[in-house]
């Protein structure tokens, strides 16, 4: 038994869920704010001292520091402790369990604590379609949502925020374009910035980029968020020029009202947008600069997300010694897809020295692919260097996996 629930080892319990010990979940709420980490440590001497200090609201702070800490683990002990002093019916503990196992990308973990929600609520709901919107089953989050409403239960702008960020990871429009004319029905416009702000990014995402410009320039109020959107979403479907313009709109407005203290910052997202922009145009120089003011002025550490912008931004210019100088360069380890970025554009400008290294540096990390060999033959070829070349295809059948093909037959299909 784990260390959590050795002080609890009596039959199943129910005579707790009115006690309100007041004190002990003030400490658990403010750790679960400052320290979540402590509120665990606190719960567990709690239960060393006497069960009747724990009510459903312990829990409750308790299972939500687990998700935050990642302490998947204790997190199902306690919700075995849950199971044990009879909470199960108690609404905000199964949603919050749902949650937990949600972060810990346990699906089925989620599903199942859901189905054992006897009333389900729209905030069950909205836990469900979320842990599968999150978990990348945006699909299975449209069919969830459905299957809420035709349980009778009416939606909120929470569950409809995530069934329309589901719609945008799925690339369905259709069924945004539904949700979208359900929203004018009922909500007046200005109510919700972040169903908004949902909108418009599940139009940017899907492509409909008039509807979404439309609803940016509609919007009196923009955040960080709806910003960003606007922008990843121009630079993402070839409309580079545009995105840079919003990006300037940005700077602009904060300028213009930092007086008055209502800027909204470009996040570390924002700025893998404007990069992306910069490199689909070919603005080697506007990228450095933006890049640099990311760092300098706004202190956002880079992520390998913008390392690899900017090695796309040189590699597109041709720029690919320059390019292998900034990879070098990295304070981190440069991930696989910028490898293959130089290798490529490589192959492009017949850079055979410097192919050569990407392709060792995928080779070393583990990760070269079919394709990387095929690309450094075709270089090699394209060089004369024919003994290279024949080195490698030699490599590539010595390492290549023999493919089978199965065939069933005698299979029976009734008419």
């Amino acid at each position: 038994m784990s260390r959590f629930l050795k002080p609890f080892t009596g039959k199943r319990v129910t005579n707790f869920t009115n006690l309100k010990p007041a004190r002990a979940n003030l400490d658990l709420k403010n750790y679960l704010k400052t320290n979540p980490t402590k509120a665990v440590l606190l719960f567990r001497e709690l239960l060393r001292k006497k069960v009747s200090c724990i009510d459903s609201y312990s829990l409750l702070y308790v299972i939500k520091s687990c998700t935050q800490k990642s302490l998947f683990l204790e997190g199902k002990q306690f919700h075995a402790f849950v199971v044990k002093l009879g909470f199960e019916p108690i609404i905000f503990l199964q949603t919050s369990l749902t949650d937990m196992y949600s972060a810990s990308a346990n699906l089925r973990g989620a599903r199942k604590v859901f189905d054992e929600i006897p009333s389900k609520n729209v905030v069950c709901w909205t836990s469900l379609v979320t842990a599968f919107a999150h978990n990348q089953k945006p699909n299975r989050a449209i069919e969830a949502f459905w299957q809420m409403l035709r349980s009778n239960v009416s939606a909120d702008p929470i569950i409809l925020t995530a069934v329309l960020t589901a719609c945008a990871d799925a690339g369905a429009l259709d069924v945004g374009e539904q949700i979208h004319a359900d929203i004018l029905k009922k909500y007046r416009k200005g109510t919700d910035l972040p169903l908004e702000t949902a909108l418009l990014n599940m139009y940017a995402k899907c492509g409909d980029l008039s509807t979404a410009k439309t609803l940016f320039h509609g919007m009196r109020k923009k955040d960080v968020a709806t910003w960003t959107s606007m922008i990843l979403g121009l630079a993402f479907h070839g409309q580079a020029e545009e995105a840079l313009r919003i990006f300037a709109s940005m700077e602009e407005h904060n300028k213009s009202h930092r007086a008055e203290g209502i800027t909204v910052p470009p996040n570390d997202v924002t700025f893998i947008g404007v990069l992306m922009a910069c490199s689909h145009t070919g603005r080697v120089a506007e990228g450095k600069r933006y890049f640099r003011t990311m760092v300098k002025d706004y202190c956002i550490k880079p992520r390998v997300s913008h390392y690899g912008c900017m090695v796309d931004l040189l590699c597109r210019n041709g720029m690919v010694k320059e390019a292998y100088c900034f990879i070098m360069e990295m304070p981190i380890p440069p991930s696989a897809v910028i490898w293959r970025t130089l290798l490529g554009s490589c192959g492009i400008h017949g850079d055979a020295k410097l192919a050569a290294m990407a392709h060792g540096k995928l080779v070393e990390m583990g990760e070269a692919l079919a394709g990387d060999h095929v690309m450094l033959s075709n270089i090699c070829a394209a060089k004369g260097m024919w003994e290279e070349k024949a080195r490698l295809r030699n490599d590539m059948r010595q390492r290549r996996i023999p493919g089978r093909s199965s065939i069933k037959t005698g299979l029976h299909i009734p008419l």
